[in-house]
């Protein structure tokens, strides 16, 4: 009895180490980095980085983007500012249009209204040919 439960150890543990064994070729081949899992896992890491460093750049752009739209939207406020006092002290001129004291227009020319009329001249037959 003591002999067959030493033989069944042994064959146990003989199991286990060729189990062992391949196990282990399994995780040499897994973690190589130029063709196992390590390969692209480096390669997921590097485009990480890629990406990482592409952010940052689109981010300091998009900053100085802002920062400049920033100035010409202050810019433009203070203008338009400018522009409303403008027209503004245009509302206290006299009106161009009003005949003024010292000239007095004839109220018949005033009320008259200039009309232009357009006649054709009557070609002959040769004028139209050409």
């Amino acid at each position: 009895m003591v002999l067959i439960a030493d033989i069944l150890m042994a064959a146990g543990s003989f199991g286990a180490a060729i189990y062992c064994y391949v196990l282990s070729g399994r995780l040499k081949t897994f973690t190589t980095l130029e063709t196992g899992m390590g390969g692209a896992i480096a390669v997921l890491s590097a485009q990480v980085d890629d990406m990482t460093r592409a952010l940052e750049q689109a981010r300091s752009a998009a900053h100085g983007s802002a920062d400049g739209l920033k100035a010409l939207t202050n810019r433009a406020e203070s203008v338009a500012g400018r522009l409303e006092l403008l027209v503004a002290s245009l509302h206290g001129l006299p009106d161009p249009a009003a005949p003024s004291a010292n000239v007095e227009a004839e109220p018949a020319e005033a009320a008259r209204n200039l009309r232009f009329v357009r006649r054709r001249v009557a070609r002959t037959d040769m004028e139209v040919a050409e």
